[in-house]
């Protein structure tokens, strides 16, 4: 029950798909970080679907882009997005660690913020549309590695705050567990990236072991520790980065 239970917060925090109410309690969040990459299945098939469906109605490249930017934003209400944002904007102020900490828990939307999740999402539309259909699969990967990596920073990583939703989860969680099923999630991936592209699998495994790297830098630089709408930043990145690297391979291969 404990394990359903911790299925259903996961999915309630991070999607907007309907679930059951469960209490919210330290005992029922315990396992909920393993259940992260189980969204980003529900993404990942929903976005195969969506590229199967243009292929069979052979419907243009901008329009499968533009669809397929908007997917993971409607099956997460932008939640990630939105800590993107925040992200962008506390970069943009070129301000003190805690006056940048300030800016994310800001609820206001600046200017650099806004650019930012246009730049984005014109970005992932152009490499979606570039997507080959023999590459959809792996590109649902991309989606499920992604929050794999996010749950395991966040286990590991120092924290910049020691209040809020993010360390809330990450004091309940089971780092044991946590570890093991999302270590084994990323195994997963990268094999199958290897046995989907053949030797260009290694460019998304390149590139998602680069962005841990960057992101591990990048919050203790300016940050001083990891916060929630950091997590979505790196989510947003690494998804962006993976698909671009998938892309990539399949030009060069």
């Amino acid at each position: 029950m404990r394990l359903i239970s911790s299925f259903v917060i996961a999915f309630s925090t991070y999607s907007r798909l309907p679930m059951p109410q469960v209490e919210w309690s330290e005992e029922n969040k315990r396992y909920s970080m393993c259940f992260f990459p189980a969204i980003g299945i529900a993404v990942g098939l929903l976005m195969a679907l969506w590229m199967g469906l243009c292929d069979w109605l052979k419907l243009n490249a901008v329009l499968r882009g533009a669809v397929g930017a908007v997917i993971p934003l409607i099956v997460t209400g932008g939640i990630h997005m939105d800590g993107f944002m925040d992200t962008m904007d506390a970069m943009a102020s070129w301000q003190p660690k805690e006056r940048r900490l300030e800016i994310l828990k800001d609820t206001h939307t600046g200017a650099f913020a806004v650019i930012g999740c246009a730049g984005y999402l014109i970005v992932m539309a152009a490499v979606l549309s570039e997507v080959r259909p023999a590459d959809c699969a792996a590109v649902g990967m991309g989606f499920v590695l992604s929050r794999a990596l996010s749950a395991l920073t966040l286990t590991w990583l120092p924290k910049a705050r020691k209040t809020g939703m993010l360390s809330g989860f990450a004091f309940s969680a089971q780092k044991k567990a946590v570890t093991w099923t999302c270590g084994a999630v990323a195994a997963v991936c990268a094999a199958g990236w290897m046995m989907l592209c053949d030797w260009q699998g290694i460019l998304p495994v390149a590139g998602a072991a680069t962005c841990v790297w960057y992101y591990c830098r990048f919050t203790d630089k300016y940050f001083g520790g990891v916060t929630g709408d950091l997590a979505g930043w790196f989510v947003q990145v690494t998804e962006l980065t993976v698909i671009f690297m998938i892309v990539i391979g399949g030009k060069i291969g």
